[in-house]
């Protein structure tokens, strides 16, 4: 495969399209090719910033022609960084913005670049929300194909159950309305199959009527940790729907590099019942910092921002637990107590509610028991930690491993150096059907910068 491009045709190609065209030597590259996770420092032939669905069809067109490695880039957030290609053809959709709310029919249909700030504002404004990034500047794109988890999953199931229609540009360059009804196969495999099987220009989801939540941060000493998990994981045994309760240990969000433990509570029914439900989780133990109180969903999905700034360095490992044993809990607190970094956290995401009745086949997400998704997402910000940093994660992670049941890998989070074992464990019992799919879609891999299913 090619891994470079005749600037002459790069030059003829600009015309075809209604977006910018950035080559190595263009002003603006250089940010263009920029990702989250700035550990990814990869360079494209060419990057094509999409306007329409058209410009889409033109670039892939384009790289198949040329011969030239496709990577999609939405919002650029996942912290794998396939978004973006050495030597070949970037389709960035970062200018794909459109978001169209109906609230008679309470649905939402936005572009491939829009962010979840984008869209939880745009449906805010109608007291309507659908399930989003918990960190605001994820794309929605990688972020619903991948399933996507966030606070509202537990009432109303993943972004990815919420799903209604994807418009897709195949790899053939058909541009298909991928619904229930048209390709139901293709459809079942876009919940949850990552970008494996075309580049999905819009998204079209259902909204929920979700107006002022209560929600927000509970933080103890990280000496409180052992007590705080063990009561954490008796608190939220039986929790309703309305409400959901990640744990996790942290840093002080203020740079000084003192390690806490912590709770972030979120809850979606009226104020009696948020006031009683909440209220166990505030008066636990000697909490230092208690700041719960009603917000605008949107707001909800800011409050972790500052702890994943863009351009930060990140290397992130993920699994499902087996529960949260006491054994679990004393190896997670000991292991972070030497966390080398002041950005570094250890965090249970809790499932239950929505998110568990659908059955494990329903979409491609096979995760659908209840328990914790224990996540490391590791984070600095100064290259000459990254050894020593990455070196903590993969311990850690193996440290943990015998309480990781049956090894059960989210999608979104696997990073960059993931193998095929892992891959699997993310789809599960789904991956025969998946391949069968990609198979028919895309026989030839043209999207396999992606926790790539081999046809």
């Amino acid at each position: 495969m090619s891994t470079s491009l005749d600037p002459t045709i790069a030059t003829e190609f600009a015309g075809q399209v209604s977006g910018p065209v950035f080559g190595p030597q263009d002003a603006g590259y250089e940010q263009a090719r920029a990702l989250y996770n700035g550990l990814i420092d990869r360079r494209p032939a060419l990057i094509v910033r999409c306007r329409t669905r058209d410009d889409v069809v033109e670039a892939l067109a384009l790289a198949r022609r040329e011969g030239l490695e496709v990577s999609i880039r939405g919002g650029g957030h996942n912290v794998a960084g396939r978004a973006v290609t050495e030597g070949g053809v970037m389709i960035d959709l970062a200018e794909m913005k459109g978001i169209e709310i109906d609230p008679h029919n309470a649905t939402a249909t936005a572009e491939g670049g829009v962010i979840w700030a984008e869209l939880n504002s745009a449906a805010a404004e109608h007291g309507l929300a659908v399930t989003g990034g918990v960190i605001s500047t994820t794309g929605i794109a990688g972020y619903t194909l991948g399933g996507g988890l966030g606070w509202l999953m537990a009432k109303h199931g993943l972004a990815s159950d919420n799903l209604l229609v994807v418009e897709l540009v195949t790899a053939e360059g058909d541009l298909l309305r991928v619904d229930e009804a048209s390709h139901a196969d293709l459809f079942w495999a876009l919940r949850g199959g990552g970008g494996n099987f075309g580049v999905a220009t819009s998204f079209t989801y259902r909204l929920h009527p979700v107006g002022t939540i209560v929600g927000g941060l509970i933080a103890h000493p990280l000496e409180a940790a052992p007590d705080m998990l063990r009561f954490y994981r008796d608190a939220v045994a039986d929790a309703s729907d309305d409400l959901s309760v990640f744990a996790g240990l942290v840093h002080a969000p203020d740079g000084s590099g003192a390690k806490l433990s912590a709770m972030v509570v979120f809850h979606t029914g009226d104020a009696a019942e948020a006031e009683g439900d909440l209220e166990p989780f505030k008066t636990w133990g000697s909490p230092l910092v208690v700041e719960v109180g009603p917000m605008p969903y949107p707001a909800m999905n800011t409050i972790l921002d500052a702890g994943y700034p863009t351009g930060s360095l990140n290397y992130w490992l993920s699994s499902f637990t087996s529960g949260l044993s006491d054994e679990l809990i004393d190896v997670a607190v000991s292991r972070f107590a030497t966390a080398p970094s002041p950005m570094m956290a250890i965090l249970f995401e809790h499932f239950h509610g929505a998110v568990t009745r659908a059955g494990v086949s329903e979409t491609a997400v096979p995760h659908r028991e209840e328990g914790w998704n224990l996540l490391i997402p590791s984070v600095w910000t100064d290259p000459a930690d990254t050894e020593a940093n990455v070196a903590w994660t993969r311990e850690t992670f193996a440290a943990l491993q015998p309480h990781f049941g049956t090894g059960r890998r989210w999608l979104n989070y696997l990073g960059d150096d993931q193998a095929a074992d892992a891959i699997h464990a993310a789809y599960g019992p789904n991956y025969d059907r998946l391949r069968e799919v990609k198979r028919r879609y895309d026989p030839d891999n043209v999207f396999h910068l992606n926790h790539n299913i081999a046809p």
